[in-house]
Order: structure tokens, then C-alpha cells, then sequence
């Protein structure tokens, strides 16, 4: 089949961007011809963030056949109808955009609506619905831009569930390979695949690492993006609490503020950033913006000891050597939706330490692959720490676990799914 991905490409930052660049890879894998559409801009322009990766080294799409066209500015309406034209000239079979965040609904939805008028087939593979403080713009954009879906991607249920509230009068249908269609909307439910990009090295030197940052025999990573729903906050105070009880710990924290990657100091940057608040509290109805989030504070606030910050992006060659060092990665957020850091321990087969929000219920089997602890509840986020010490999980549960979460399985369905598709 001919492909369009439509997402960030591999210039930019981030787990989507990294989403979009395997996905396309695992199709052109496969034999399929495969472009990458990108945006320039995702976002309005008001937003005071950096998104261009500007520390990785290595050329993602060595070896592939893929072309990437970087075209749509979220700013600027003429990409958008440019976008329809140079995606149309490539005559695809299907056309898959990245579905992350409501904001960009406007820019999708009429672009969406454009190749849906020259009967070029449109799915939305949803990182999730419904957001967190879910406001009635999020619902107008969300909705303005998903009805023109063939067909729905999901990785959890529960953005199945939640795609089902937001358009309650329409009809939907999970399916698999043999499932007639009837008229309703196909739903393919999956996983969030385990990133190969990131490879373990058999000749790293764990333990030179450790000596070098100052790690302790038991090390728990959290990883990504510095974001308040990820609960950084909590994770550092629940370490605080194992310190007390252990002196053979380390807590590694590795990872970007979101907020915090351009000049603060700019005259430019304050007025993004006063505008961006205004607009969140106007029409988002948000009074938190999150632009003060610092949970590294608490690190001197509790007097915090056996902690290794690398605020910083880390570059795709160096991201292993973190993981490596580590013994299990903490995901104590607030709400979830899949993770790309969930599937990056994957990688490294790695237990997870998470909170049962989410999807979270579904992928982890607390004893088996990682442990499950109560949201908000510190102490029993310390207690699952510890006991991940005493009983510690075995890996080989962790790899089993995600034996059929490969993207070329993940591809192979999605090309199934689109036969089954074209064939009504």
C-alpha cells in the first residue's frame, strides 16, 4: 500500500514525533511506500516551548525508504490546504494521523475533511480522547476533527470507551480480522508497541556509570518530559520515604522541564508566556497553566538524598545507558493514557512501578511484570518501591508480557484492518 503518516517527524521532540518515525519505519519494513507529512508548527504560536530535538545525532531513517515532507504550520491556514494538495498527489491508500492533543483539532479536522473529499481513506490512531480538565473547546475540536475518521486506532480500552462518549449518537465496532463492519465505525484496539529504537548495549558498562553519578546498588528511574500529570512530585516525596527506611537506594531523574526550554529571560518569552496563561484560563478553563510546575524543588525542600537530576532532553544514542543503570522505572502519574516511557522500559525489560489510573490496570500485573500502587498515596508508592526490593520481579515476566507488542505486528494489523476497509 501507498502510506501517509501524518504526524511530527523526526526532527522533533518527544514520544509522538518517536511514535510516527517507528510507525512509518515498520510499514516501510513491510514493503509499503511510505511518506512522512510533518508539521513545521504544531502548535499556536503563543506556546513558550522549544519542540525541535536539537541534541540527537543519529539519522532515524537510515536505511528506509521513506520520504519526509515538513509542510503544515499550525499558524498559517495556506500549508493546510497545502498539506490536502501535496498529500493528494501522492494518491495514498490511507492516510494515518497522530491523534495527541485537542489543540490541534482545527488544523486536522480540515485537513481531514479535505482528503475525505477526494475519497482518500482518513484514521485517527488515538493516544487518547478525553483529556484531563476536559473543557467544552477541547470537546468542539476534538469532535470537529475525529468525525472524519474511516476508521479509529486505540491502544487501551479505556480511549475506546472514551470515544464513544464524546460522539454518543454514532455506532462503533472493535474488530478483528474476520468481523463484518455493518455500517459502524471500526475500532482497532492494540498496544502501545515497544520502542526498538532505543537498544541495549551489551559492552556498556554499568556499573563505571553508576560510580560515576554516585548511584546506589537499587536505582529507580523516572524518565520524560517534566509534566505535573506524570507526578514527579510524588515520586520524589515517596522516595524520601524509602531513603529513611534504606540506605542502598538512588532515585535517577532524567528528563526535560516542558516548560523551561526557552530564555525566560526574553522580553519575547514573557509576552508567550502571559498570553499562552491568558488563553488557558479563557478558553481552556484552566487556572493552573502548569508553567510554574517544579517538583525538583522538593529535592532540597525534604532534604533528599541519593538523587541524580539530568534536567535536560537526552538525546535518542544515550537514552539506554539510563535505563540500563536502572532497576525499575517510576510512573506514579496522575491519570495516564499509554506511555511512551512504559514502552521503553519494555525495551529494556524493565518492571513498572505505576499507579492504578489509566490504562495502567490493564497493562500492569502487580507481582508479575511490576507493581501497582494507590494514586495519591505516598506511602504506599514507597511501600510497592521497597517491595519491588524484596521481590524483585523477574524480567523474563516482563519480556513475555510484551512479546506481541512488536510494530511490525502493530503494522501488520493496521494494513489488515484497512484490506478489511477497502473491501466494503
Amino acid at each position: 500500500m501507498k502510506i501517509v503518516c501524518f504526524g511530527p517527524g523526526p526532527q522533533f521532540k518527544g514520544g509522538i514525533a518517536n511514535y510516527n518515525t517507528s510507525l512509518a519505519k515498520a510499514l516501510d519494513h513491510q514493503g509499503h511506500q511510505v511518506t512522512i507529512v510533518s508539521w513545521t508548527q504544531q502548535y499556536p504560536a503563543i506556546i513558550p516551548r522549544d519542540f525541535i530535538d536539537r541534541a540527537s545525532r543519529s539519522d532515524q531513517l537510515e536505511g528506509t525508504q521513506i520520504r519526509v515532507r515538513y509542510i503544515t504550520n499550525y499558524n498559517n491556514p495556506a500549508t493546510w490546504r497545502e498539506t490536502i494538495r501535496a498529500i493528494s498527489e501522492l494518491t495514498p491508500d490511507a492516510v494515518i494521523f497522530q491523534w495527541a492533543i485537542a489543540i490541534q483539532g482545527l488544523p486536522l479536522g480540515r485537513i481531514a475533511a479535505g482528503l475525505k473529499k477526494r475519497s482518500i481513506r482518513v484514521v485517527f490512531d488515538l493516544h487518547f480522547v478525553i483529556q484531563k480538565e476536559h473543557s467544552s473547546l477541547d470537546k468542539f475540536f476534538s469532535k470537529y476533527a475525529l468525525r472524519h475518521a474511516d476508521m479509529f486506532v486505540t491502544h487501551a480500552l479505556k480511549t475506546f470507551d472514551e470515544l464513544k462518549v464524546i460522539f454518543p449518537d454514532k455506532s462503533f465496532a472493535l474488530i478483528n480480522d474476520q468481523q463484518s463492519l455493518d455500517g459502524t465505525t471500526p475500532v482497532l484496539n492494540l498496544y502501545h508497541p515497544v520502542y526498538d529504537m532505543f537498544v541495549k548495549k551489551s559492552d556498556f558498562d554499568i556499573e563505571a556509570f553508576k560510580i560515576l553519578h554516585g548511584l546506589k546498588k537499587h536505582v529507580f528511574i523516572f524518565f520524560g518530559f517534566i509534566r505535573k500529570y506524570k507526578g514527579l512530585h510524588d515520586a520524589i516525596s515517596a522516595f524520601k520515604l524509602l531513603s529513611e527506611q534504606r540506605e542502598d537506594v538512588s532515585l535517577l531523574i532524567c528528563g526535560e522541564s516542558f516548560w523551561k526550554t526557552i530564555d525566560q529571560k526574553k522580553l519575547s518569552s514573557k509576552i508567550k508566556s502571559g498570553l499562552f496563561g491568558i488563553a488557558k484560563k479563557v478558553f481552556l478553563r484552566r487556572k493552573d497553566d502548569e508553567q510554574d510546575y517544579d517538583p525538583l524543588q522538593l529535592i532540597s525542600t525534604l532534604h533528599v538524598k541519593d538523587v541524580k537530576v539530568f534536567n535536560e532532553f537526552i538525546p535518542n544514542e544515550d537514552v539506554h545507558q539510563y535505563f540500563q543503570a536502572s532497576d525499575a522505572v517510576l510512573l506514579f502519574y496522575e491519570y495516564a493514557t499509554p506511555s511512551g516511557v512504559e514502552s521503553i522500559a519494555y525495551n529494556f525489560q524493565m518492571p513498572l512501578l505505576a499507579t492504578a489510573v489509566g490504562h495502567f490496570p490493564e497493562t500492569v500485573r502487580s507481582g508479575f511484570n511490576g507493581y501497582l500502587a494507590r494514586p495519591g498515596d505516598i506511602a504506599d508508592m514507597a511501600r510497592i518501591m521497597d517491595l519491588s526490593i524484596r521481590q524483585p520481579i523477574d524480567r523474563e515476566h516482563v519480556a513475555e508480557t510484551t512479546r506481541h507488542m512488536s510494530w511490525d505486528n502493530y503494522a501488520t494489523r493496521i494494513i489488515e484492518s484497512l484490506s478489511l476497509l477497502s473491501d466494503c
